[in-house]
């Protein structure tokens, strides 16, 4: 399996990078406030989230978390 998107936006994690890395953006709430993604089902948010915290785009394992932390 490999995650790479949110799938509801089809906003590639390579793409919100370069938003995060363009805008200064470190958290969802920030990165939503220039570029949509993750509105609906909200399971992209773990994986942004990593993005964020580390710089890797594809995902090859589920991630899940408790909770929204942003």
């Amino acid at each position: 399996m490999t995650i790479d998107r949110c799938y509801c936006y089809e906003q590639t994690f390579a793409a919100l990078k370069a938003v995060a890395e363009d805008t200064g953006a470190d958290s969802i709430g920030e990165l939503q406030a220039h570029v949509t993604f993750g509105e609906n089902c909200q399971l992209c948010h773990p994986y942004a989230r990593r993005m964020l915290e580390t710089g890797q785009t594809v995902f090859h394992e589920v991630i899940e978390e408790d909770g929204d932390a942003d």
